[in-house]
């Protein structure tokens, strides 16, 4: 009898020290690896996709924030500790690097941006046949763009309103999102009756049945969206990873899903 317990004592041992060495082998969820990034709001409908599937291929999590690429740029000025900044335009990444915050050689555009005019579904003015008119719709009492101060897309929306020969008509009408999401969450929230928007935004959750009217690409500078890796970053090999799954891998099919228009890979 006594040999019997030994033995089933012995085997109880052997399975509790396997299953402390594998516990001790597995690692927890704060010895993961992460990647800090700084996004561009238009990004907001995209990222969590891809840093869902980026996750799930290596076992890196992704942890973002979101705001305008002007705040953004000042955040990485001032020390803030991200590893990666995925900006709306290129001149904030480019000035980045000019200062020295940048890796060298990790600059890459993602993605070319577009805007568009949006109104809701229930506008009387259709925008596919009056364009720029239903801005001058007695309707219209405001229009939502980002700040043009530090959100690339809200600056497009200005120069585009020049160059249509509206913008001093319309100035007053003009309201400002602290970034490009918040701008679309007027217009969603019926506080602004239309709004020059991303792309992306206004195509997904939300606005996705409202009226859209693409502005030609002539009507604005080149909206050269760009990515880099950040000299401060924890592990410049890994984020440098995950901006190569961005702009070459399964990233960037996610980013055409979003209605984000990446460049072509060279």
């Amino acid at each position: 009898m006594n040999h019997k317990w030994n033995g089933l004592l012995n085997r109880g041992l052997k399975l509790i020290f396997l299953a402390v060495a594998l516990g001790a082998n597995k690692p927890s969820a704060a010895q993961l690896q992460k990647i800090r990034v700084a996004a561009a709001a238009d990004l907001q409908p995209a990222l969590p996709e891809i840093a869902e599937a980026y996750q799930k291929q290596t076992g890196t999590q992704i942890e973002a924030v979101y705001g305008s690429s002007g705040n953004i740029f000042a955040q990485i000025q001032n020390g803030a500790p991200f590893d990666v900044f995925f900006s709306a335009d290129i001149e904030y990444p480019q000035k980045l690097a000019d200062a020295g915050f940048v890796d060298s050689g990790s600059s890459a555009v993602y993605a070319l941006g577009r805007i568009v005019l949006f109104m809701p579904a229930s506008a009387a003015c259709k925008l596919q046949r009056e364009q720029w008119r239903c801005l001058q719709d007695s309707s219209v009492k405001k229009i939502a763009i980002a700040n043009p101060q530090h959100a690339p897309y809200g600056s497009a929306a200005v120069e585009a309103l020049k160059k249509a020969g509206i913008y001093e008509q319309l100035k007053t009408k003009l309201v400002y999102g602290e970034n490009i999401s918040q701008a679309a969450q007027f217009v969603q929230s019926g506080n602004a009756q239309a709004g020059i928007l991303a792309y992306s935004l206004a195509t997904s959750t939300g606005l996705r049945g409202g009226q859209r009217w693409e502005i030609p690409p002539d009507f604005y500078p080149s909206i050269q969206q760009t990515v880099v890796v950040l000299k401060a970053a924890a592990n410049r090999a890994a984020a440098k990873e995950f901006v190569n799954f961005v702009i070459k891998g399964p990233g960037r099919a996610l980013l055409l899903q979003h209605d984000f228009l990446p460049p072509p890979i060279r």
